[in-house]
């Protein structure tokens, strides 16, 4: 079974060293979130993860959830963690004040979203759904509404999912058969059949509240032709009691490669009552909420299974003897296998890609309240054109680098890795589903290249660009070699946006088969640039802490020297174009 122990000393330093961020600190809605609040939240959080959500993943791995006579049953011991979860508030914790939240910024959530997904991921689902479908309720429906589902699903007493996927439509939701029927009294029936629905039914929750998207019967074919509805697993009374069940039914339960504890659902619509949310014909402006979230959050889940991978792997190291390495100097002829530079290489990677993942993600969270709450129009339209940029980026090279990570962690124990006993190969089979789901890494790395770069507001890489180069204007001798090699990069990075551009004009091809490497290249850039930030820090209060600091300076010196060059592999590769790719005859 695997161990965690959750990184609070390291979510503390981002939280109060790397929050110069003047827009962000200027937001009067977290002027009380003191770092001495932060601080215990997490220690708090981290005893929950540790001790009470870290079993369950072994748990949900060889009991997976099941139908049972039409009823959907989680695996042993998530009634009660989940109960325990709910009690202490975690599911409110980002969550407005106005519907029982207690309105902690996702500078902190994000912390909590880490330390969940590196217990068990496959527990986590069931919450952060819920939370997806909160944030899109919250931003698009009606007051009634709000008022009406917000408080329990803040609570955690109700849950929520997102329910797009169909079988004749995934990626493109414009072929989606869905059908929904306006009724005299404004509701809707809503009729379909909706596939792969994350937490789609269970028994954790007294009802399930669907967002569901479906074409009016008088709307256009397409896209423009989508809106988005509220279907309840049971109806709810004027009075927020709990009514009969809604035309709602669980098809099937999938049998999966991991996540086996979470329920993926194929949900049955068979004139179901539902009630619209946002504008007719505008559904997928109002979901994208709810999916652009995720897509971080998913990002997040790579960055969290990584760190659990990692913190297993050190300490096997630690313990696992085999072979002698050259600088010997055992007597009983076989060394610790952190002696060997091999093992030492594939810790250090890990270590400095999770490391720099984190700094970035909490730049982004930033970003993101600074989107959503500052008061000058222009800032927040500045921040929300950054987040808009960064999200296919996180959650992509996150959770590509979760399947590097997770698999040198099988390699490091071997064939013990191999065995299901250590709890490793779970790591990695839980984490496969993070690069495919809320859209594969590949149609994040199109969504990039092809609406991300230039968009209404101008070319936001342009504007990224610039705002590293600023950043980077640090005049301390000892960061000068850093700051050398990320300038080297991101000059990479300016060519291959250049050729982007130019072969977008003659050949889509050409672009489409490197968008995955033009992603690979700018998130390595945003991670060295987030690594600058911390060295920064690091070399400037190095004389109060100098083990902290030191240690993050060799980390950074790794990632530097070692990850940070595959920019130009990427470059190299993805600019000889599409000709070897698409000549090629496939018998």
């Amino acid at each position: 079974m695997t161990t965690y122990i959750a990184p609070v000393e390291d979510m503390m330093f981002l939280f109060e060293k790397l929050r110069n961020n003047k827009n962000y600190n200027e937001l009067e809605k977290y002027k009380e979130i003191t770092p001495e609040l932060v601080k215990d939240i997490l220690e708090e959080a981290a005893k929950l993860n540790q001790n009470i959500i870290l079993p369950l993943a072994k748990s949900g791995d060889e009991n997976p959830t099941v139908l049972e006579n039409g009823i959907v049953r989680t695996p042993p011991g998530y009634k009660e963690a989940y109960n325990k979860f709910i009690e202490d508030g975690w599911q409110s914790l980002s969550c407005d004040p106005k519907y029982g939240g207690q309105g902690m910024p996702k500078t902190v959530s994000a912390f909590f979203d880490e330390m969940l997904s590196s217990a068990s991921l496959a527990f986590k689902l069931y919450s952060e759904l819920s939370i997806g479908a909160y944030n899109c309720i919250n931003r698009h429906a009606s007051d009634s509404i709000k008022n009406k589902f917000l408080p329990k699903m803040v609570e955690g007493k109700w849950s929520g999912t997102m329910c797009l996927t169909e079988s004749v439509c995934g990626t493109d939701l414009g072929l989606l058969k869905t059908k929904a029927v306006e009724q005299s009294n404004g509701t809707f029936k809503i009729s379909g059949q909706k596939i792969f629905i994350t937490s789609g039914d269970h028994d954790l929750t007294e009802n399930i509240i669907h967002l569901v998207i479906a074409r009016a019967s008088d709307s256009p074919a397409g896209t423009k032709g989508i809106s988005l509805f509220l279907v309840p697993k049971f109806i709810v009374n004027e009075d927020g009691s709990i009514g009969q069940r809604n035309g709602v039914s669980t098809g099937s339960v999938e049998s999966k490669m991991g996540i086996k504890g979470s329920a993926t659902c194929v949900l049955n619509f068979d004139n179901s009552v539902g009630y619209m949310i946002g504008p007719k014909n505008k559904g997928l402006n109002s979901m994208f909420t709810m999916m652009n979230l995720e897509r971080i959050v998913v990002g997040i889940q790579g960055l969290g299974i990584s760190e659990i991978a990692y913190q297993n792997s050190l300490n096997y190291a630690k313990e696992r003897k085999q072979g002698k390495s050259h600088q010997s100097q055992s007597s009983d002829g076989a060394d610790f296998i952190i002696k060997h530079a091999d093992i030492r290489k594939s810790l250090l990677n890990m270590k400095s890609i999770i490391e720099g993942e984190r700094a970035l993600n909490f730049w982004l969270s930033q970003q993101t309240e600074v989107s959503l709450y500052h008061k000058d129009e222009k800032i927040r339209q500045e921040a929300s054109d950054l987040v808009s940029l960064m999200t296919p980026v996180v959650k992509s090279l996150f959770t590509d680098m979760g399947m590097e990570i997770t698999s040198d962690a099988i390699q490091i124990y071997g064939g013990y890795g191999y065995t299901k006993d250590q709890g490793i190969e779970q790591l990695y089979r839980d984490n496969r589903i993070t690069p495919i789901y809320e859209g594969t890494n590949s149609v994040q790395a199109i969504d990039l290249v092809f609406r991300k770069l230039v968009n209404k507001n101008g070319n936001i890489i342009d504007k990224y660009i610039s705002l590293i180069k600023e950043d980077i204007l640090i005049k301390e001798e000892k960061i000068k070699p850093f700051i050398e090699k990320i300038n080297k990069n991101i000059e990479i990075l300016l060519k291959f946006t250049n050729w982007i551009k130019e072969k977008m004009q003659n050949s889509k091809d050409d672009v489409s088969a490197a968008c995955n490497d033009y992603l690979k290249v700018l998130g390595l850039v945003a991670t060295a640039h987030a690594w600058v930030k911390v060295l920064e820090v690091s070399f400037n209060d190095y004389e109060k802490n100098k083990q902290f600091y030191e240690e993050k300076i060799q980390t950074a010196n790794f990632f530097f020297n070692r990850v940070l060059p595959r920019i130009e592999s990427y470059y190299l590769t993805a600019t000889t174009g599409s000709k070897y790719i698409m000549d090629f005859k496939f018998n």
